[in-house]
Parts: structure tokens; sequence; C-alpha cells
């Protein structure tokens, strides 16, 4: 049975954050089914690999640092013309209809214990929604932490032959003591919709991240990821796709790179569901000093999905001696009319390479950090929305320390 949170939460607790946000019968009711079942549900499934279970989640003082009636952030929401980029609150005022029908439908608040925990108490939410035929780009969510616990909730909701690009950054303000931060994403798009997703997770090395981000795509549709962890003490992150339309995409494309005694655990998940749909699995990390990474990578191919291509590449690249890293790709294939492939590397610093630059006089420090950005290139070319790129490649350098 999972860890339980006990002083910090309670039916009051739920009833009062939805009294304060102000929200109607059914989502206080789906809070609270979510706090019923808590007692019930398990910690999410961690990655394990041979001999090894990588993160122990429920290790974690939920007691300790989860506080929702404390919740602070700041939060920064750009709204193109034609799109609505609401918080939660506004959202049911103006679209109650489209948040009842959508909310929970991507990701099931009694998945886990931390869906139903965040279910329970979010306190921070947006909704995204892209009308019939409306082009948005330049959606910008950020958010702030400035709590010990923060639960945040984004919901995109695109209808037929729309497209939107959203770009949403996760940041914190540094107080004393652990903290914990959880973010949960649900994409619906629409029939001939195109959604582009880019998250940037950079709090800082005091907290534990638990994210989920999940997204359903119709016919002809296409939901496409960018995600970057640079901060935490241990996220647990996990991006997923459903195809469940004929013809849909999906792509994912996420980066890390961890130092000192930070912790990964990080998932790339497709489902096909239908036929001639297509997913390409991306991910490249880098680890220093002590720092620990495990990633599965899954494309799952239903008896359905005929004509189907999926692909899936992961590289981890460690500084150090006492880094860790290992991945665990699979491929579940139902039907014979399917072109996959997947390929996962785990390795030190090539030292042909480092030698070949050394040998020429450039320090072997700057030799190292040379070969990281390099390798990280391969990743920052496959990112189509220019700041995160930006921002992610000014991260990477960040750390570096030149």
């Amino acid at each position: 049975m999972s860890t339980q949170v006990h002083s910090t939460l309670s039916e009051e607790t739920v009833r009062e954050i939805s009294d304060d946000l102000d929200e109607p019968d059914w989502l206080l009711e789906t809070r609270l089914e979510a706090l019923d079942a808590l007692s019930e549900l398990d910690m999410p499934d961690v990655i394990r690999t041979p001999g090894r279970d990588w993160t122990n989640l429920d290790a974690l003082d939920y007691d300790s640092f989860v506080d929702p009636l404390s919740a602070a952030e700041e939060k920064e929401r750009v709204e193109p013309e034609g799109v609505s980029v609401l918080s939660l609150s506004d959202a049911l005022d103006e679209h109650e209809e489209i948040v009842e029908e959508y909310f929970g439908s991507v990701i099931d608040p009694q998945e886990n214990y931390l869906t139903a925990l965040s279910a329970a108490l979010f306190t921070s939410g947006t909704l995204v929604y892209v009308p019939e035929g409306v082009d948005a780009e330049d959606v910008t969510i950020r958010t702030t932490m400035q709590s010990q616990s923060l639960f945040n909730y984004t919901l995109v909701v695109t209808e037929k032959s729309s497209s939107v690009t959203i770009l949403e950054r996760q940041e914190s303000e540094e107080l004393d003591g652990e903290r914990y931060y959880s973010g949960l994403v649900e994409i619906a798009a629409g029939e001939n919709s195109h959604v582009q997703y880019g998250s940037l997770q950079d709090v800082d090395e005091e907290t534990y991240t638990y994210t989920l981000k999940r997204g359903t795509a119709a016919d002809h549709a296409s939901v496409n990821w960018i995600e970057g962890n640079i901060g935490s003490r241990l996220t647990k992150s996990s991006v997923e796709t459903t195809l469940d339309g004929e013809g849909s995409e999906t792509k994912t494309v996420g980066a890390f790179f961890g130092h000192d005694d930070q912790h990964f655990d990080v998932a790339a998940r497709v489902w096909h569901k239908n036929e001639h749909t297509t997913a390409d699995l991306v991910t490249r990390g880098v680890l220093d000093d002590e720092a620990r990474s495990v990633y599965e990578g899954v494309q799952d191919v239903g008896k359905d999905a005929w004509d189907t291509s999926s692909y899936q590449r992961e590289n981890t690249l460690m500084l150090s001696d006492q880094s860790e890293a290992d991945a665990s790709p699979k491929l579940i294939i139902n039907n014979h009319d399917t072109e996959a492939s997947h390929s996962a590397t785990v390795g030190q610093v090539d030292e042909e390479d480092l030698f070949y630059m050394t040998s020429r006089g450039v320090p072997d420090s700057l030799a190292k950090n040379m070969l990281v950005e390099g390798f990280f290139v391969p990743v920052l070319d496959e990112v189509e929305v220019e700041e995160l790129r930006e921002d992610l490649d000014a991260k990477i350098v960040e750390r570096l320390d030149y």
C-alpha cells in the first residue's frame, strides 16, 4: 500500500479549496471521489531495469511537505487572438461545458495515488481552448512556485482543423526545506488539428516533481511534445500519446541535464490504436557528478493499427564515474503491418574525441563542454519552438559553467 497523506489532507481541506475557487458541484464531487480513492490506490509504476528499482516514490515524506491551503504562485499567461487561455476559475465561467466534458477524459483522476492527490488538491489550472479553424501561435504559460507545495493542471482542447503552439515553464522561488510540485497536462486534439506543447521544468533542487502529460489525437490530428527537465531533486515525468484516430501522429523530443545528486525518472510512451499512425520518440540526457537517470520508452502497436510507423531513440551521456544511468526501450507489436525500431545507449564521453580536441590545444574542461553541447544538437535541432530551443540551449550552457 502506498504512502498516505494524513494531517494535511481531509474532506474539509478539499471543500475549502473548491469553495475558494467557486467551483461547480460536479468538480467538487470529482475532487472528493479522488480523495476517497487515495486509500485504495498505489503509487505510479516506476521504471525497472534488470535487478534494480530506480525510484522509490513511497519513501517521500508527503505528509511533511504537502500543504495545499498555503499554495502560492505567480502565473503569467499569454493569449493570442482567437484562442482562450484562461485560469480554470475563469474557464468554468466562460466554458464550463468544455471543462466538464474533457476534465479527466485523458488522465483518469484515479489512475494512481499521485494523480488522485493532484485531482483532489489542485489550486492552479489553465484551459487552452482553440475553436474550429483557428491557428494560434505563441501561447505562453509561466508558473513560478512560491510555496511548499503546488498542484498545477493544464487542459488543452483543440477543435477541428485548428492548431496551437504552447510553451509552458515551471520555475520556483527558493524557500527553506523540501517541496513538492505536481503537474498534470491533458490534451484532446480534435480531427485534423495540430498541437505542439513545449515544457521546460527548472524548479529549485529542493523540489520533488511529479508530472504526467498525456494527449489523445483524433483522425489526422497530431500531438507533438517537447520536454526539457533541468531542475528538481527528483523528477518523475511521463509524456504519453494515444493515437486514437486514423492517420494521427505524435512526436516527442526530450532532453535532461542532471548534476550533483539529481534523479530523473523519465518516460515517453505511445499507443497506436488506429491505422496509418506515426510516432517518433527522441530523448537525450547528460549526467554529471552523482546524478542518476532511468528512461523508459514504450511503443505499443495495437491489432487494428495497420500501416504503422513507430521509431524511438534514447541516448544518455555520463560525464563522471559516479553518475548512473539505464534505459529500457520497449516495442509491443500486435500486427504484422508495422515498421518500427528502437534504440538506447548509455556511455561515457568518447575518449578518442576528447583526446583529439585536447591534442590540438583545447583545454580538458572546454573540450568536454564542447562535446556536451554537440551531443545535444540533434535534439535541439528537433525543437521547432524557437523560444524554447533558445531557453533550453541557454540552460545547458549555464550548467556547463564555462
